[in-house]
């Protein structure tokens, strides 16, 4: 299993450093439904990921680039959380930062936070922990990690962040950069404690160093904006790790341009219409690798020859998952 998993990290490492065209095949098979990450759930998430991590690793002669992991699973609420935010848990769906900020004010009185002292963060490095004790050395998901510029938009009440971010510049600036610090002691700590090598949060590709994050509310600000209030601090993450992953769910065209200015890209996830995901794979192409919520198109595949794909399914058996595979790689010539 060992010399399996080295060699799928190399592919890896290889496909993200290559100029030529080429995709990558992940095969995914029915975990069962995953428990809602809720502190009364801790013990049912630990069950599962463990699991589906024996799931993953069973299936490891399937000829896909999939990479057993453990996943402690996570909201977007962390590092909310830590700076104050209380949680809510509809019960049914995703917990969720309740802001607490609600002008620049309040926001130049805010604590910042002990990373030990939030009780959000201690369970899940509480899980991790357990995780890896049941399978050392297994690759670790990152948890949700949402863009300082993100986590702070969760913090202070959207309807006067968006405000500030015109008015009253600094404070902004200000919250983002203590978020960016924060979030730097956190992943400092996790990648010492389960090594720099990890599986991005969403979709769940393999990196072998760097940082994956989610930017979303960069549909609702211009151009200018995003380099003034978080291009820097996605700089700074990416060189200090090495390389960056993104993911982005925003009606966000009009940014397009300036997620090529990030250091280090190595993939960028875009969840839109098959249409837009059409034209990001163009868009793109001699940007970074991609993995879009819509397939690539067969006539963008031929006719591009610097493309290089994630491609992902879902297979009900591990003989669909095996033929599923010797299709793809036909199709794709890898």
């Amino acid at each position: 299993m060992g010399n399996i998993i080295k060699a799928k990290k190399q592919k890896w490492v290889d496909f993200y450093e290559s100029k030529k065209s080429g995709a990558m095949i992940l095969i995914t098979q029915d975990y069962g439904s995953c428990p809602l990450p809720y502190p009364e759930n801790k013990d049912k998430r630990i069950e599962y990921a463990l699991n589906m991590y024996k799931m993953r690793a069973d299936a490891l002669d399937v000829d896909d680039d999939s990479i057993p992991y453990l996943s402690p699973y996570t909201g977007t609420e962390l590092f909310a959380h830590a700076f104050g935010c209380d949680v809510y848990y509809p019960g049914n769906d995703m917990p969720a930062a309740i802001p607490f900020i609600n002008n620049s004010a309040e926001a130049a009185k805010i604590s910042y936070p002990d990373l030990k002292s939030s009780p959000v963060i201690a369970e899940v490095f509480e899980i991790a922990d357990k995780l890896r004790s049941y399978a050392p050395g297994a690759l670790m998901r990152l948890p949700d990690i949402q863009s300082p510029l993100d986590v702070a938009a969760l913090i202070w009440n959207k309807t006067d962040f968006f405000a500030a971010m015109y008015e009253e510049p600094e404070a902004v600036l200000n919250l983002v950069e203590q978020v960016e610090k924060f979030q730097t002691e956190f992943l400092d700590l996790w990648f010492g404690r389960y090594g720099r090598d990890f599986i991005a949060h969403y979709p769940d590709y393999y990196m072998p160093r760097g940082i994956t994050f989610s930017e979303d509310e960069v549909g609702c600000f211009s151009p200018e904006m995003f380099r003034k209030f978080s291009l820097d601090s996605l700089n700074r993450l990416s060189e200090r790790y090495g390389m960056a992953g993104m993911h982005c769910c925003a009606d966000a065209k009009h940014q397009w341009e300036n997620f090529k200015l990030i250091k280090n890209l190595k993939l960028i996830n875009i969840g839109q219409s098959y249409e837009v995901c059409q034209e990001a794979y163009k868009y793109f192409e001699d940007t970074c690798a991609q993995m879009h919520y819509a397939y690539i198109s067969d006539e963008i595949w031929r006719d591009n020859k610097n493309m290089r794909v994630i491609v992902q399914e879902y297979a009900g058996s591990k003989q669909e998952a095996v033929e599923k595979c010797k299709r793809l790689r036909e199709k794709y010539e890898v």
